[in-house]
């Protein structure tokens, strides 16, 4: 789908420029104009709420309705936060963040309120209890994640299930066969949250089908935890040469860790983690890492409710495909030790 991003690339202008010439808020230069029609007609770009909003005399106000779990990790989170409300203002729109965990309540107050036109709704559970309020509640809605049955609500996320298999395959294919999984803390998989148990099912499944001795458990997030789960998980399975990381608060813990048990990475042992570019640079070993794409889920979810507010309510599903990036912290394993013939 081309959205008012590919757009503004193609015109060589920003995306709110784009926005000003669609909508005729801003008096813009007929260049401009010229070589941005130019570019919607090339792309067949369809003007959508994100432009016609901006027109309108609703309120310009998004609800981003994001928990601050003791769970999540909030520098993560944040970055959610801030490619959204930066996405809302190229279209005029403010954000006002929810970060009560409040349920089907919450959801009622905030279409109650008359303070914002649409809502984006984060941190899903599999069978979310606020979905059958969401789907009746008449706010246009969008969905970060991808619960069981999502109904009429659009969803966008990274494709989770997609990128546990995919840390599965690569190590692998560097011919790993046993491999372990550090996962997010254990609240987050009672709840059944989205992007863990699509994470974890992609782990089991791609280990199951490539003949890999697997096996995971959640961590909490904090160093004493990070260091006796890590010490679980080797001294149950002490041929683990793989490890795959889905919890990236405690990645600096591990690889402090695994430095004291004398395991180099990755010459004695590989680690995958997803987490952000950013957090995967800055540790003592680059780490080979699937990309969290804050950025992208954030703009297309405004993308997404902005054109649900002017009646465009399809069901759509975007799962981003993951892409990993290959650093230093992967590596075949070593070969195991023979016994010398002494004939």
């Amino acid at each position: 789908m081309v959205t008012i991003a590919d757009v503004a690339r193609r015109a060589g202008v920003s995306s709110s420029t784009v926005s000003y010439v669609l909508s005729g808020k801003r008096t813009i230069s007929e260049d401009t104009r010229d070589r941005v029609r130019a570019a919607v007609d090339e792309l067949g770009y369809r003007p959508n709420a994100s432009a016609r909003a901006l027109a309108s005399s609703r309120v310009n106000a998004l609800a981003l309705v994001a928990p601050f779990r003791a769970d999540n990790n909030v520098p993560v989170l944040l970055e959610f936060v801030a490619s959204i409300a930066a996405t809302a203002r190229e279209f005029d729109h403010d954000v006002l963040l929810i970060t009560q965990d409040e349920g089907a309540e919450g959801v009622l107050r905030v279409r109650d309120s008359s303070l914002v036109d649409a809502a984006i709704v984060m941190d899903l559970e599999m069978q979310d209890p606020r979905l059958p309020v969401l789907r009746n509640s008449g706010l246009p809605c969008v969905l970060i994640g991808y619960p069981d049955d999502p109904g009429p609500l659009p969803c966008v996320d990274l494709d989770m299930y997609r990128a546990g298999a995919h840390a599965v395959n690569h190590l692998a294919d560097l011919g790993h066969r046993t491999i372990a999984m550090l996962g997010s803390p254990d609240a987050v998989y009672r709840r059944s949250s989205t992007y863990a148990v699509r994470f974890a099912s992609g782990f089991e499944d791609a280990a199951r089908s490539r003949g890999i001795r697997a096996h995971w458990r959640a961590l909490e997030p904090h160093h004493e935890a990070a260091v006796a789960g890590l010490g679980s998980v080797l001294d149950e399975r002490p041929e683990t040469t793989g490890l795959i990381v889905h919890n990236e608060a405690v990645l600096p813990a591990l690889l402090v860790a695994l430095e004291a048990r004398g395991l180099r990475v990755p010459e004695d042992i590989s680690v995958i983690a997803l987490c952000p570019s950013d957090i995967a640079a800055q540790t003592r070993v680059p780490l080979t890492h699937i990309a969290v794409p804050a950025a992208d889920i954030g703009r297309i979810a405004v993308e997404t409710v902005l054109r649900s507010v002017e009646g465009d309510s399809a069901a759509e599903i975007r799962l981003l495909t993951p892409h990993l990036t290959s650093l230093s912290s992967t590596a075949p394993p070593r070969p195991l030790a023979t016994t010398k013939d002494p004939r």
